[in-house]
This record gives structure tokens, C-alpha cells and sequence, in this order.
């Protein structure tokens, strides 16, 4: 039996808006056979539990999605088996899901039936404390990250004024036209996931673009802090889903209603953006520069701002990095008050009885 294929994800982002959650696009309640919501601490075992059932399916033959955790990128937030219709999701903060459809759809794993309460209740002023240095460490990376957004808006009103639409206008006609040559508009309109490519996470700022860009045709429209790619991406999307594609959109890290990236499956083709912070290896189709969109008079008029807002974006994204990497550290201090009082052995036994269940169905 060959191995299966992983597609490495993000379900959700620290960004310029807080914690930005996109889980209700793992898998839809139509979509799903099974969707299982663990709920329980840090440090029980949620994450290797679910990179155990990834595993165990991989060696079957089935392919997985692996939904990592965006405050610690080794970690997993969920794992999704597409062809069987099941997803397994760590449901606890920041990003709680509760069961909308429960028994028709969802269920809730308790992980609290596995560990000793009398052992973690000698640490509750600890955990407390602990939980609100927490918050208040993320309150500051967001507040940074917020600050690096209204330089990078800045620098977008400075690029908007030497924009020249006409050939922006003729570049997105060309493309469509390309991409999907004579479809017409669907009687019904297509679907789009929407999804995250990279996160801001404790090793600074990570992408999958390599896993997740594996399309015959990728094209790659590169740009800088304030270019306009999006505008590109998001009538080519517009123009998918009006032919009835499904497609999947991949937003920006730092601004979660950006698109960045985008992928049409049907037609084995991805669109992607590289620029100073995320780019990717894969072979290219064909690359578009943004420059020549801009006139380079009207910039040259303000280029010594644009060098500026550069400068300040990256020590601003630079102090947010930092500060989540402190979370992460006082994370795994918190981590410390439960593990002694697992019982992993009892995990292993649910693991078992979890996997006949989903082999059953």
C-alpha cells in the first residue's frame, strides 16, 4: 500500500485583528461524515493524538491534512482525512469550536476524563496567573502587529496613487483569458475555502507555499509591502467562481482578509505571491513583476517614505515575532502543571478505540 500524501496548513493566524480563526473552513457540516472536537489543557496530549491518528492513516494509504497551530508551529490544531470525510479539531482556546450538528455530525472527545484534578488543582493560582500573563503578552503582539498594519496601509495609499489600472486591467483580461479560456458562467457559482499558507509564529514567520503549491501551471505575481496583488487575485477569483470552480484562498498573515494566494484545483493551476516575507521554490509558469503596474516617477516622488515605512514594518514585525516567542515559553511553563498528571496510558487506550471507529466508517 503507498503511502499517503500531507498537505501542511493553517486553520488560523495571529494577526493585525487579533486571533483570526478560519476552522469553519477545515470542513463543512454538509462535507463531514465525523467531526470530532477534543477539548481539554495544555500539555495532555491533544496534539499528539492527533498527529498519531495523521500517521496511523498516512500508512494506509490516505492523505491528510495537517492544521497546525499558529502559536507553535510543530504543534497541531486539527488533522482532516479528506477521502473519508473526518476531521479531528483541538476545540479549546483561542479558537473554540463547540458541536453545531451534535450526534448528526460533531462530538466532543473530553481529555479531561484522562488526567488527576487533585494534581492540578494544587497548581490553580499558578495556572491562573500563568493564563493571564498569557493574554496579556498576545494583547501586546497584537498591538504591534496592529501598529505594522497602519505603516503597511500607508505604503499601500503611496503605491495606490501610481497605480495605472488601464494595464492592471489588461493583465487580469490576459490571465483570464488564459486560465480559463472558453468556460462560460455557471448556472450555479462555485465554492471557495479559505484557509491560511503562513503564520506569525515563535520561529518567526512560516509558510507552507511549498507543500501546498504543487499545480502544473503557478503563476507568481511578485510585489512588495503596499503592491496591489490582491486586486489581481481577487477578480481571478470572482472570474472562478463565477465559472463554477471550487477554489481554495489563502490569506495574509498579517491581514487576514487579503488574498495572497489561490489555487483552482480543477484546472491543476495556483496563483501565489512572493515578495521579502513569503516566497516559495516551486517551479514557476511565469513570474509578473509588479513594478511595471506603477509609474516609477510618482514613486520616485516618495521614495524615501516607502524606505521609511520598510524599515519601521520590519522592526515593529520584528518586536511582534518576539513577544509571541515569549508566549510560547510561558506556554510551556503552563504545560508543566498538567503533564505529570496525565494518564497517557488511558489516551493510548481512547487512540485504539478512536482508530476502530474511524476504520468502521
Amino acid at each position: 500500500m503507498s503511502y499517503g500524501k500531507i498537505k501542511h496548513l493553517f486553520p488560523g493566524g495571529n494577526t493585525s485583528q487579533g486571533f483570526f480563526s478560519y476552522y469553519s473552513n477545515i470542513m463543512t457540516q454538509e462535507e463531514a461524515d465525523r467531526f470530532i472536537i477534543i477539548k481539554g489543557g495544555p500539555g495532555v496530549g491533544k496534539s499528539t493524538f492527533m498527529k498519531k491518528i495523521g500517521e496511523e492513516m498516512l500508512q494506509r494509504g490516505y492523505d491528510v491534512e495537517y492544521l497546525h497551530c499558529s502559536s507553535d508551529n510543530n504543534s497541531l490544531d486539527g488533522v482532516k482525512i479528506p477521502a473519508l470525510q473526518i476531521a479531528l479539531i483541538d476545540g479549546t482556546s483561542p479558537h473554540v469550536v463547540d458541536p453545531k450538528s451534535p450526534g448528526a455530525v460533531d462530538e466532543i472527545l473530553n481529555f479531561g476524563e484522562f488526567w488527576n484534578d487533585e494534581g492540578i488543582r494544587v497548581h490553580k493560582q499558578d495556572i491562573i496567573e500563568t493564563n493571564k500573563k498569557l493574554g496579556g503578552i498576545f494583547a501586546r503582539a497584537y498591538k504591534y502587529l496592529k501598529a505594522a498594519d497602519a505603516v503597511y496601509e500607508d505604503s499601500s495609499v503611496i503605491y495606490s496613487k501610481a497605480l495605472n489600472w488601464g494595464e492592471v486591467n489588461r493583465q487580469i483580461f490576459e490571465l483570464i483569458e488564459v486560465i480559463f479560456g472558453d468556460t462560460k458562467i455557471a448556472a450555479e457559482i462555485g465554492k471557495e475555502r479559505s484557509l491560511f499558507a503562513s503564520a506569525m509564529t515563535p520561529k518567526g514567520l512560516c509558510n507552507y507555499l511549498d507543500n501546498i503549491l504543487t499545480q502544473d501551471t503557478v503563476y507568481e505575481l511578485k510585489g512588495g509591502i503596499g503592491t496591489d496583488e490582491k486586486e489581481i487575485l481577487n477578480r481571478l477569483k470572482s472570474a472562478a467562481i463565477e465559472r463554477g470552480y471550487f477554489v481554495e484562498a489563502f490569506y495574509c498573515a498579517l491581514r487576514p482578509d487579503k488574498l495572497e494566494h489561490l489555487i483552482i484545483p480543477a484546472l491543476n493551476t495556483a496563483i501565489t505571491t512572493s515578495n521579502d516575507y513569503h516566497t516559495s521554490k516551486v517551479a514557476k509558469s511565469r513570474t509578473i513583476d509588479m513594478q511595471q503596474f506603477y509609474n516609477q516617477v510618482v514613486l520616485d516622488v516618495y521614495r524615501e517614505d516607502l524606505e521609511q515605512n520598510k524599515a519601521t514594518f520590519e522592526h515593529l514585525m520584528s518586536i511582534a515575532l518576539q513577544t509571541i516567542s515569549k508566549a510560547k515559553g510561558l506556554h510551556d511553563s503552563l504545560e508543566t502543571y498538567y503533564i505529570p498528571n496525565v494518564n497517557f496510558e488511558a489516551i493510548d487506550k481512547c487512540f485504539e478505540k478512536v482508530m476502530n471507529r474511524i476504520l468502521k466508517d
